[in-house]
């Protein structure tokens, strides 16, 4: 089955504009979804929308309004909403460019969308804008009408294809001074060895070729296990816990991280090695039949 579009508009830079369509790159079929019962009969709890006047309510009887003073309200229209838009919030508007490292995570608000060119004639400036954003290297900052509100969104290049990200407008995200003051400083300075062991540490642990597809939901892939072993009528075992060794003393946990990391990474090498070797033992045991 096709993807469905989310949005349709224009990716607008000065006078230039790309047609262009948005997906939603979040997969929501992966999660999984509870419903509440009621504990005696395990009937499905249901959620009724009602009038304190004139009981249970159809959706179309359900309108939306603002309480600007007690038990006063002015009905707001979606349609009203609509109204006060013009052509031009159909499009997303490119202030500018910046480096990605501008942009912190803290402001990523999790909704992802990938841009497609709508239509043939998107296809050159839509190629031609991505071209320019790798070669600068940046990102760009806009501002788009989607989900009824304006958001501001990241567009970066990202495989051959724009991709656009919501942020988080400033004051929807608390400052870091505000929990500075929790922060204790550490009395005693930290020491040249302390260091030093920290930084090898983390050396020895960087990932050479990250990977996103070998991170799994233990959380959904333990919920579906749950979920079978109760359909089909098993017994649910508490899971051992692997006890860690207790070390109390940093620099014992530092050199023994260090030590752990260090094995973790010659283990691929002496394994590459140990298979070499036997491909050298099994050419020469090759050549000797040969000859012989």
């Amino acid at each position: 089955m096709a993807a469905r579009t989310s949005w349709k508009g224009f990716l607008k830079l000065s006078l230039v504009s790309v047609p262009v369509k948005a997906f939603t790159a979040n997969a929501t079929s992966e999660e999984i979804r509870l419903n509440q019962l009621h504990e005696e009969c395990h009937a499905r709890v249901r959620y009724k929308k009602v009038c304190p006047e004139h009981g249970e309510l159809k959706s179309d009887q359900i309108i939306s309004g603002y309480e600007y003073t007690k038990d006063n309200y002015v009905i707001v229209d979606t349609d009203e909403i609509s109204k006060l838009r013009t052509e031009s919030d159909k499009a997303i508007h490119i202030d500018g460019f910046v480096s990605p490292d501008e942009i912190d995570a803290r402001y990523l608000a999790g909704r992802t969308y990938f841009l497609l060119p709508d239509g043939v004639a998107g296809n050159r400036p839509y190629a031609l804008l991505m071209k320019g954003m790798e070669d600068g290297g940046v990102v760009a900052i806009a501002q788009i009408v989607i989900s009824g509100r304006e958001q501001l969104v990241m567009v970066r290049p990202t495989d051959g294809m724009l991709v656009l990200s919501v942020l988080h407008y400033a004051k929807k995200v608390k400052k870091i001074d505000e929990f500075k003051s929790e922060l204790e400083a550490e009395k005693d300075p930290l020491t040249k060895e302390e260091v030093n062991l920290a930084n090898t540490l983390i050396g020895a642990s960087m990932i050479q070729e990250f990977d996103f597809d070998t991170y799994k939901d233990k959380y959904v892939e333990n919920l579906s296990k749950l979920i079978k072993l109760k359909i089909d009528g098993e017994e649910i075992v508490q899971a051992p816990d692997l006890e860690e060794p207790k070390i109390l003393n940093l620099m014992d946990a530092l050199k023994k991280s260090v030590a752990e990391a260090g094995a973790r990474k010659m283990a691929p090498s002496v394994k590459s090695a140990s298979k070499a070797a036997k491909k050298k033992t099994a050419k020469k045991a090759t050549r000797k039949r040969k000859t012989g």
